[in-house]
């Protein structure tokens, strides 16, 4: 019987844009007898610029993911690099849930000593600030740099590869002459499409953070693990109705 993944899209958007985001898994990624399922929120943030959006997605995040044990999922990914979500999700699910930043910048410091986050703007940074700081990694990362462009999460990196591909190099070669990042981290799963080139350009590992936290997935699910209760253990109480009643 195959294993159904939940993979939740932070940011509402349509068909066209949900079939960007899933193209960061290509068929010869997904093992057989594994079916990934990108799915977005109903309603929420816009871009993630702001603590307001911040909120809105770790809500909408844990409204679209509370069902999925019951929907029949065997685990719930996460796709974005905030990790929105992630802790209550795992508090409210038996099933394994896993999100790409944690996972990301763990798989960094398997092969390397200090990485580099390399992202599309500026209003990203706190994100990173809160996970790098609940993950006790600050010490670890060497920096944090942006290309100063704002990004579509919809229409993703297409058709403006020859101008940002060639921007996103020039800061990871700055994170690792001048910073000391010996692993570079591509701060968003909408980054995807500039993975390839970036890995075949670079000196250094790059971390495309949705494939690592994917295959980690599949990797967790073939051993049978999932997340300790006692870490994150269940409500007593669960609030299930009425959180899903708060949608619009």
């Amino acid at each position: 019987m195959s294993k159904r993944i939940k993979i939740i899209v932070p940011i509402p958007m349509d068909e066209a844009g949900v079939a960007n985001r899933a193209q960061q898994l290509s068929p010869a990624m997904v093992r057989d007898g594994y079916e990934p399922e990108f799915v977005a929120v109903s309603w929420g943030a816009a871009l993630g610029d702001s603590y307001h959006d911040t909120l809105l997605m770790d809500w909408t995040v844990f409204q679209a993911g509370i069902k999925a044990e019951e929907e029949g999922y065997d685990a719930v990914c996460i796709d974005t690099v905030s990790d929105s979500g992630l802790y209550a999700l795992r508090s409210r699910l038996s099933i394994p849930v896993f999100a790409p930043g944690q996972i990301a910048f763990h798989t960094a410091m398997t092969l390397g000593k200090k990485f580099s986050i390399i992202t599309m703007w500026d209003e990203w940074f706190p994100l990173y600030e809160k996970t790098l700081t609940e993950y006790h990694l600050k010490d670890r990362c060497a920096s944090v740099r942006s290309i100063k462009t704002r990004p579509d999460l919809s229409e993703l990196l297409e058709g403006k590869e020859e101008v940002v591909f060639g921007k996103l190099k020039s800061e990871a070669m700055k994170a690792i002459e001048e910073d000391g990042a010996d692993v570079i981290v591509l701060g968003s799963t909408t980054m995807h499409q500039s993975a390839t080139f970036l890995a075949e350009n670079l000196p250094v590992p790059l971390i495309n953070p949705g494939l690592v936290m994917y295959k980690h997935c599949e990797m967790f699910l073939e051993l049978g693990l999932t997340h300790s209760k006692k870490a994150f253990p269940s409500p007593e109480v669960p609030k299930d109705d009425e959180i899903l009643a708060s949608r619009p």
